[in-house]
């Protein structure tokens, strides 16, 4: 399951990645926000890390209008590992290497057709589990 949130920066984008995800038979969650009326970021951010966590998702989607905000406070989150992804690239290595639970976009930033390519490239790769990015995940988590 993939949870997905935004704020209302990012609501416009998220409706196009659901529609992405609905057709392409994702199961998936909205989180929130449900229309374009202002709210805080942090709120969806920790909706959809808690998700994760709580097992309820195996990966997340989250947008703000830049998708800075977002990252930084879903990364606030033990246990997340939140990337900002404006190109596929990106969004392929933080899979392989990182083994990211969420990709954050900016809905001001990203295109609805490129959010589409990197939502599929995130969800469609891998972590490699080589050693050294195992390695590297540990550090991140260590205290």
């Amino acid at each position: 399951m993939i949870a997905v949130g935004s704020d209302h920066g990012g609501y416009e984008l998220k409706q196009e990645i659901l529609k992405y995800l609905e057709k392409e038979g994702y199961e998936y969650r909205d989180y929130g926000s449900y229309d374009e009326q202002a709210v805080d970021y942090p709120v969806y951010a920790k909706k959809v890390a808690r998700a994760i966590l709580d097992g309820e998702a195996e990966k997340g989607i989250l947008i703000c209008g830049t998708g800075i905000g977002i990252s930084i406070a879903a990364n606030r989150i033990p246990g997340i590992r939140a990337a900002l992804c404006s190109d596929c690239f990106s969004a392929e290595a933080t899979r392989l290497h990182n083994d990211a639970n969420i990709v954050c976009m900016g809905g001001r930033v990203v295109g609805p057709g490129l959010a589409v390519k990197i939502v599929d490239t995130f969800l469609k790769t891998d972590f490699s589990g080589e050693e050294r990015h195992s390695r590297r995940i540990r550090m991140i988590e260590e205290d």
